[in-house]
């Protein structure tokens, strides 16, 4: 065993003994593990370090003060950007929703005004123990304003979310997110429903996730930069960003290639010049030997840069490395977002030209399921990752990791995607009336939709669920998976049923909800528990000669259900099993039993 891995775990079990842990049931303060847990940090020294100013300066900001050891509170916040908005008349400070708990969320404006100007949106801690993205953007608000940096927003504005999760970042502990080397203590992944916000965009359950939304539609962002941390393993990369797809698999093509183009180059540029190590967000095939390779692959608009894909905004996804020190990630971050604002400025009218061109498009075909492709689509040939061993674990048993704090560069695999279904998509669909919980989110999302007037008779695609499962709950849905089948059918639509075009700008939007074979759609989601209930019975002494009838009727019924017989002898032996089989033959036995609601209109 390394001689790191015997100086933690010897100051692990000093530590345990000496909190009276000993005990399962004792009650006493847990013991400061989660930093002795953590490898060695790998030296660094950056041109950024000239950023942070003085602890004698009067605009030091609370992270600088604490020397990054610890991170505000939401209250310190809002108390010190209050003090800004009174400095500097190019600050203000706005209320654009309240969260489950009841708190307000602050944005905060930076702009010279004169006229209405593109925005870039930059949000820190919809992860809130992911928080480098709040002392970054006071640091780099504080210079706009006060230190020089005002050219900045000579073309555009900058509006900043200082804190999207402020309940979960409310929630702060030394034992939330322990991979994370710095602050002391961080906030909470979920809100205060334990919703994982993104993952929420799409199905917009959470209050806070209904105020961004709002705030995109509202603002129309030429970029939007949404702050985190990463999880996986260690490497030599500090900074680390992407985009939805990784470019590679967007939908909208001409904003994707604007930021693999234009925005890539341009901000790991900075990064390198300020002494940082940036990349594209390496995603592991498995953690646990990161030399496989890393993944990439499409995705939904559940998550923010998904979401903005399938809107047509540019959206950044950053990723700073977890294992390295709180104010080096800080620092970096504060780069990227300066150099992130000079770009959007610099380009905001090729920017709102791609833009334009994606919500023009409409494609007549969506991708809903992948695999992973048989041979990697690339590779990286000097990977900057970092050296590891093995130990056994008294606690799992098994073979775990040791990042041993020195540099090992391999050949890195890329591990592309290839399709398994894709959809052909409807002119339209049709939602019933009842379903408001769906319509209220098409309205939230700016899809547009019509509504019947009087009842209209046409040919439908109508949508069977085949053996549905639910799956584990999680973030306060219960999420299905079922086969489907489609069927041919005509219909007489009541008065009021709504109507959704698929020939509008959000239309590709739309469909990522609406189409049941979509992994974000409303039914994905469990959006519709009622059609899962059994069709309502009846007396077996009138079930049976129904059942008769049937099979005396229908050859092909009957030659399926003597297949079933024979090949089961459970069944065979069952007879409420055989009634209920071959009452559920029965087309008509339910308007709602294991069918989807929305109807599809085909060209």
């Amino acid at each position: 065993m390394v001689e790191w891995m015997r100086t933690c775990l010897g100051a692990a079990v000093l530590c345990l003994a000496g909190s009276g842990m000993a005990q399962p049931l004792s009650r006493a303060p847990m013991p400061d593990m989660p930093m002795s847990a953590l490898p060695p940090a790998l030296p660094w020294s950056g041109a950024s370090e000239a950023l942070v100013v003085d602890q004698d300066d009067p605009w030091i900001t609370p992270a600088e003060r604490a020397g990054f050891a610890t991170s505000p509170r939401y209250g310190e916040v809002q108390a010190w950007l209050k003090r800004l908005d009174a400095a500097s008349p190019l600050i203000s400070l706005e209320i654009f929703g309240r969260t489950g708990e009841g708190r307000d969320m602050l944005l905060v404006r930076a702009s010279k005004g004169g006229g209405a100007k593109p925005v870039v949106l930059v949000q820190a801690g919809i992860h809130a123990g992911e928080i480098d993205g709040k002392d970054a953007g006071l640091m780099l608000l504080r210079d706009i304003a006060l230190r020089g940096k005002d050219g900045l927003l000579d073309k555009v504005d900058l509006v900043f979310v200082p804190v999207y999760n402020i309940d979960g970042h409310e929630k702060a502990s030394r034992w939330n997110f322990p991979a994370l080397r710095g602050p002391v203590e961080k906030g909470y992944v979920g809100n205060s429903r334990n919703i994982n916000l993104n993952r929420d965009y799409a199905k917009a359950d959470a209050p806070e996730s209904r105020a961004m939304i709002g705030l995109l539609r509202r603002l129309d962002p030429i970029l939007y930069v949404d702050c985190h941390v990463s999880d996986g393993f260690d490497m030599q990369y500090d900074i680390t960003f992407t985009y939805a797809g990784w470019g590679r698999y967007a939908y909208h093509r001409f904003t994707a290639d604007w930021l693999q183009q234009r925005f890539g180059p341009i901000v790991t540029a900075a990064l390198e010049q300020a002494g940082h190590v940036p990349t594209l967000y390496p995603s592991p095939i498995d953690t646990r030997d990161p030399t496989k390779g890393i993944r990439q692959a499409p995705e939904g608009p559940r998550y923010s840069t998904g979401y903005g894909d399938f809107i047509g905004v540019p959206t950044v996804l950053v990723e700073n490395h977890m294992l390295k020190p709180y104010r080096q990630r800080v620092l970096g971050t504060y780069i990227l977002l300066e150099a992130a604002l000079g770009l959007a400025g610099q380009d905001a009218g090729v920017i709102a030209k791609a833009k334009a061109s994606d919500l023009a498009t409409r494609p007549t075909e969506m991708l809903t399921r992948w695999r992973p492709a048989p041979a990697p689509i690339g590779w990286i040939d000097q990977f900057k990752g970092v050296a590891f061993d093995t130990y056994v674990s008294p606690a799992s048993g098994r073979r775990e990791q040791v990042w041993l704090g020195r540099p090992a560069n391999w050949r890195m695999p890329v591990i592309g995607q290839e399709p398994v279904e894709t959809v052909r998509l409807p002119k339209a669909w049709w939602i019933p009336v009842e379903q408001a919980d769906v319509i209220d989110r098409l309205t939230l999302h700016g899809i547009r939709y019509d509504r019947l007037d009087a009842p209209l008779t046409l040919p439908l695609d109508r949508v069977r669920l085949v053996n549905p499962e639910m799956m584990p709950a999680r973030d306060a849905r219960i999420p299905l998976t079922t086969t489907l089948q489609h069927e041919d059918v005509t219909e007489t639509l009541p008065a009021g049923t709504v109507r959704v075009p698929f020939d509008q700008p959000l239309g590709l939007l739309a469909a990522a909800l609406l189409e049941p074979e979509s992994q974000d759609s409303f039914l994905a989601w469990g959006f519709f528990p009622e059609i899962l209930a059994a069709p309502p019975g009846a007396e077996d002494f009138v079930r049976a000669p129904i059942a008769d009838a049937l099979l005396a009727a229908d050859p092909r019924m009957k030659k399926a259900f003597e297949a079933k017989l024979a090949a089961d002898p459970a069944f065979a032996a069952d007879g409420d099993a055989r009634l209920d089989w071959l009452m559920q033959q029965r087309f008509d036995r339910s308007p709602y039993h294991h069918l989807y609601p929305i109807r599809r209109e085909r060209d």
